[in-house]
């Protein structure tokens, strides 16, 4: 039976419209530290999910595990490294913590 209250072009007036496409986007107001912050400690997920994986599993499929891994580990450094410098006037002097 249906509900004669159901009205489906009712559903999404009070959503607003997207425009991109996109399933996930982020924020626009969120600095840029909390972003890095976000991004290392998700990738030191990403190593310790593939290295666990790579305990599981033998031949070409360990190396894949443990070659994400590494890149994690890798991106994990670079990520750090911004991190560092995000407050350092010179780039490529890495900001003094007190």
């Amino acid at each position: 039976m249906k509900n004669p209250s159901f009205h489906p072009d009712k559903l999404n007036s009070s959503r607003p419209k997207t425009l991109n496409g996109h399933l996930f986007t982020v924020s626009p107001d969120i600095h840029t530290e909390a972003l890095l912050a976000n991004a290392s400690e998700d990738l030191l997920s990403i190593s310790a999910i593939a290295a666990d994986l790579a305990d599981d599993v033998e031949g070409r499929s360990r190396s894949v595990a443990l070659a994400i891994s590494r890149m994690a580990d890798g991106v994990y450094l670079l990520v750090e490294r911004a991190l560092d410098h995000i407050d350092s006037p010179n780039p490529a002097e890495p900001a003094v913590k007190a």
